[in-house]
């Protein structure tokens, strides 16, 4: 199977298990409108690498394999999203790219993505470059960069060198 393919399969069936002891073949059929018998296909290959534990007739429960995997996916899905809305990206709109993301990102650039979205996340107030890219999304005029903020960036400088 493709590690997008494994990935996407391994986060419904944790998403599913939530409360439940095993997800069984009619759990995910009916979450992705297919049939039972597509299903166990699937499961019996996400059990032969090693992702899931699968009983016939009885579902399937994630591994600490499987686990790791989902979870794995379902930060980075988090980490995804939280990045896009800070650029401006509507909400219903940074979950669906989150989701085509979070499977094709390289691990450095996923690395600093996590990076940026901690920095942003732990200023005390929002940078003032963020907030002009929030305007120029919303409204598609970029305006001039106040006088004041080039004084900021000179006097960075001198204290960084």
């Amino acid at each position: 199977m493709r590690k997008r393919t494994i990935e996407n399969y391994v986060e419904l069936v944790y998403d599913v298990q939530k409360g439940k002891k095993r997800v069984h073949t009619n759990d995910i059929a009916s979450a992705l409108n297919i049939t039972p018998a597509s299903v166990t296909e699937i499961f019996q290959k996400l059990s032969n690498e090693g992702y899931v534990s699968y009983k016939k007739y009885c579902g399937i429960k994630l591994t600490n394999k499987g686990l790791n995997v989902a979870l794995k996916i379902k930060s980075k899905h988090s980490t995804l999203k939280e990045f896009l809305i800070i650029l401006g990206i509507d909400r219903d709109i940074a979950e669906k790219d989150a989701c085509e993301m979070e499977h094709i990102l390289h691990p450095s650039t996923m690395d600093t993505v996590i990076k940026f979205v901690e920095v942003v996340k732990n200023c005390e107030i929002t940078p003032f470059w963020l907030e002009r890219l929030k305007e120029y999304v919303k409204t598609g005029k970029l305006s001039k960069c106040p006088e004041e903020f080039y004084e900021l960036c000179k006097n960075y400088q001198k204290i960084k060198n």
